[in-house]
């Protein structure tokens, strides 16, 4: 089973925390509880990179403690994993957990930078640019993401037998379960990220800087080691690349 719904966005948890309570851990617990009962080979679900949290060391390694989160959000997913790993502990459930690092591209959701970003200057609106366009985030292609999904799912988590209660490792267990980072392993600072996005659009953005966002954290990027030793897979698509193709799927898909 590949379970990726759930109720995402780190700001909107500011405003609505109840919403991520109801689909992210009582509709995780669901799908859990229907693992459990119809024999499901393996659950592989979707985490995200912002249970890393207040962590600064990086690359965020899935072998670190993220035990502080600066958002509901973040808590939620957090708590998918600590569900995921009881789940695969009490049941023998194995259980993957793949932690989203900024994913962007075709189809993507409309409250995302790219997406935003897009429609404004296209628009000939100015564009909120947060921290002052000092950002760097682990910017991540559609295509990658499910290509590591695809993989991660024919890979079954196993037991580590190494695994030690003197010096636990956050990312496996002696149960069934597993953690990866997929990511692209290239931290993009976001003013880059709008020159790119300027050239494919042909036009330049009127930006308002704003400080850094209650929620937000000054960078991500993936530490993918473990991907690629387990999984023989690492993200590799570029943002001009990934930029492009999302701009020529905004004209074709507005007509604009």
């Amino acid at each position: 089973m590949i379970h990726l719904a759930a109720q995402a966005g780190v700001r909107y948890s500011i405003e609505n925390p109840l919403a991520y309570i109801d689909a992210n851990l009582l509709g995780f617990a669901n799908i859990l509880e229907g693992c459990r009962h119809h024999d499901v080979e393996h659950l592989t679900y979707a985490s995200s990179s912002s249970v890393y949290g207040a962590n600064t060391s990086m690359p965020f390694s899935v072998h670190d403690n993220v035990d502080h989160p600066l958002s509901l959000y973040a808590a939620t997913k957090k708590a998918n994993e600590l569900m995921a790993h009881t789940y695969s502990s009490l049941y023998q459930l194995p259980t993957t957990g793949l932690r989203f690092f900024t994913v962007y591209g075709p189809w993507g959701r409309p409250d995302m930078a790219l997406f935003m970003f897009t429609r404004s200057i296209l628009a000939g609106e100015p564009i909120n640019v947060f921290n002052k366009g000092k950002h760097k985030r682990d910017f991540t292609y559609i295509d990658d993401i499910v290509e590591g999904v695809i993989r991660t799912m024919d890979h079954v988590a196993k037991p580590n037998s190494q695994w030690s209660s003197d010096q636990p490792d956050p990312g496996t267990s002696l149960a069934p379960y597993r953690i990866y980072n997929i990511g692209n392993n290239q931290p993009v600072e976001l003013m880059r990220f709008i020159e790119v996005l300027e050239d494919h659009l042909g036009q330049k953005a009127v930006k308002n800087f704003l400080p850094l966002q209650p929620g937000d954290v000054p960078a991500t990027y993936a530490d993918v080691d473990d991907l690629i030793r387990d999984v023989d897979y690492k993200p590799e698509t570029l943002i001009e690349t990934g930029i492009a193709n999302f701009v020529k799927w905004y004209r074709s898909y507005y007509q604009v």
